[in-house]
């Protein structure tokens, strides 16, 4: 019983064909539902507000529709009906909650009439969008109904202690009575706009057994897909950044717990991939077609309804993934595997299917024949915490930050000021070669020295010794390597340098700032006695 029929494919090619639920004409139900809503919202403004009380969860109003009309009810062309509204009062708080007004909640769902979507589940439910794409009326079986107004007292206090869910949001549960049949309805949120494409759209539950959409189902022009499919097109996931990922995993644990203590199982998450690359493509070719868009783009008339407000998140772009946009709708921006820019809408499903014996026996038979951690049909907790793993682990992932740590970067700024160091100190010994080259040939024109004199490196005081090319080698990789110092606590991750080689004649600094040196020399007293120590200092 899956409500992905969300994913706003109506189906044209089959409009001549009407279909039936209960051997009743679809065109009959939604005149009757738009009848009955009409009537019992209406009448409902009449009743003053109070609070809600516990009795107000099981009270049921029913009205007679005749064809011909009553001084309560207008006439109509269809077959008389008695149309019952359960909970009023309880389900006028959930509208209130939502920021649904009673006015707006009528021209919803009774001005136009109701658009009805193909249903590629196995139940047989019929599904109807409002005109503007607000509100989806689904046909529910006699036990779902029942089991939501079981449900109602739970799902009243998880609403007010957190309206921010992807859980569906109900607005409404009636029943149709006609000729003897009963037909159910729930009015709910619409997950997927029928005005954002979907390129792709899934039905998950993080099982694997049988999980595959069917050749009939693939051949529809929005077709619904499943797990094992996902997997096959998405087998890396989709990336989100790190707040709206948190978020999202945050708002799926916390609602997976309220539905494990309900014992509900079963469920799915609807999935909707919009591709922002390929609307931009579409919207070039197909401008014509972007005029119900404008009506969309009006005033937003129920809260949290979209995905981003559903999850918590901001509401804006998110690292740069999307830039701002109007026509989002929503959206939850992220990422595909291929750096695909896109727009995610989802909500959980199908939430109505309680763990009772049929579902015991169901999924006892089928662990018998199957892996029975593998089938759909599981326990609550089971089928919670496999949920949660599939969706943390194959489908939704988290952007990692490519952003390098401090050590890298003081090894980084370390390893550039070794190669600039290296370069400086080459050049500066060559010069100091030549100058003291210079001074030894002026020390030769002396004939009063001797030539021991001249020949020993005792007496450093009559000639400066020149150092040769294996020491100016030598000084290079010293500095750049064995005599490099580091100090961290330097303010400004500033890097100083200090060696102790012989033959410097003056005390200089190098500043390496932003990828340029900057050399000053200063001579000092102290140098100029003991020409044998000399300080090199470099600044990072």
């Amino acid at each position: 019983m899956s409500s992905a029929a969300e994913n706003g494919d109506a189906a044209p090619g089959k409009q001549n064909e009407e279909k039936t639920y209960k051997k009743t004409a679809s065109s009959a139900i939604k005149g009757a539902i738009q009848l009955g809503i009409g009537y019992t919202v209406g009448n409902l403004t009449s009743k003053p507000e109070r609070d809600v009380l516990m009795q107000d969860f099981y009270v049921v109003e029913s009205v007679f529709l005749p064809s011909e009309g009553s001084n309560l009810t207008p006439a109509h062309h269809y077959p008389d009906f008695r149309f019952k509204t359960y909970a009023p009062l309880a389900f006028r708080y959930f509208r209130e909650l939502f920021g649904i007004k009673p006015d707006d909640y009528l021209y919803s769902i009774c001005s136009e009439p109701l658009i009805e979507l193909s249903n590629p589940g196995a139940s047989g439910s019929l599904f109807f969008v409002t005109s503007d794409d607000e509100f989806i009326i689904k046909t529910v079986q006699h036990k779902e109904a029942e089991f939501l107004q079981k449900l109602l007292p739970g799902y009243y206090m998880n609403l007010n202690q957190n309206p921010r869910t992807l859980l569906p949001k109900f607005y409404g549960l009636y029943c149709m009575q006609s000729g003897g049949i009963n037909i159910r309805i729930v009015v709910m949120n619409n997950v997927l706009p029928r005005f954002m494409k979907m390129h792709f759209t899934y039905d998950l539950k993080g099982s694997t057994y049988k999980r595959r959409a069917s050749r009939k189902e693939r051949e529809k022009s929005n077709p619904t897909f499943k797990d094992l499919d996902f997997l096959q097109d998405m087998h890396e996931g989709l990336y989100f950044d790190t707040e709206t990922y948190n978020a999202l995993m945050k708002t799926l644990q916390r609602d997976c717990r309220v539905l494990e203590s309900f014992k509900i199982m079963d469920y799915s998450l609807l999935l909707g991939i919009h591709i922002l690359d390929h609307s931009l493509k579409e919207k070039e070719e197909e401008t014509s077609q972007n005029v119900p868009d404008a009506k969309r783009s009006g005033m937003q008339k129920v809260l949290y309804s979209t995905a981003m407000e559903s999850i918590q998140g901001p509401g804006k772009s998110a690292d740069g993934i999307i830039t701002e946009n109007p026509d989002t709708m929503g959206g939850i921006p992220a990422k595909s595997h291929k750096g695909e820019k896109l727009l995610l809408f989802m909500g959980i499903i199908d939430i109505l299917q309680s763990y009772r014996l049929m579902k015991k026996l169901e999924h006892s038979w089928k662990a018998l024949v199957y892996d029975g951690d593998t089938v759909s049909v599981h326990r609550p907790s089971f089928y919670a915490d496999r949920f949660l793993k599939f969706m943390n682990s194959r489908v939704f992932k988290k952007i990692q930050a490519l952003k390098a740590s401090p050590s890298k970067k003081r090894c980084n700024s370390i390893a550039a000021l070794k190669a600039t160091s290296q370069e400086i100190v080459s050049s500066i010994s060559q010069e100091w070669k030549d100058e003291k080259r210079d001074l030894l040939t002026e020390g030769q024109s002396f004939s009063s020295l001797d030539e021991e004199a001249l020949g020993s490196r005792h007496r450093p005081d009559l000639v400066p010794s020149t150092p040769s090319l294996f020491e100016a080698a030598s000084l290079a990789t010293t500095i750049s390597s064995s005599s490099l110092y580091v100090n961290e606590h330097y303010p400004h991750d500033r890097t100083t340098l200090y060696s102790n080689s012989k033959g410097l004649p003056s005390s200089s600094t190098f500043t390496l700032e932003e990828g340029t040196i900057y050399l000053t020399a200063e001579p000092s007293a102290l140098e100029m006695q003991d020409d044998n120590t000399s300080v090199l200092d470099v600044y990072l």
